[in-house]
């Protein structure tokens, strides 16, 4: 009878592993897609001068979390005002 308890409790749990999709289990969204998604959305809200920088996780800095990317490695931020990239632009011109 133990027997087939243990095949039984083995049966149930090797399936249950299968079922796991990926409609049951959380996509792995690369950060470029995740970020062209949000871009798009905010694009068609109207928002304008606003970056969105994927970093890693525990990095965040000032900026708000509005999702994460890459197996939850990195997290994408949003950032009112122009991207850091141009604010250093900004510093080397010459004046």
């Amino acid at each position: 009878m133990k027997t087939w308890t243990v095949a039984a409790a083995l049966l149930f749990v090797s399936t249950y592993g299968i079922a796991q999709t990926e409609r049951t289990a959380p996509a792995r969204k690369s950060c470029e897609d995740l970020k062209a998604e949000i871009a798009k959305k905010l694009d068609a809200k109207g928002v304008v001068g606003y970056t969105l920088d994927a970093v890693d996780k525990g990095k965040e800095g000032d900026g708000k979390v509005v999702g994460s990317c890459d197996g939850s490695t990195k997290s994408l931020v949003y950032t009112r005002g122009p991207s850091s990239e141009a604010k250093s632009a900004d510093a080397k011109k010459p004046e």
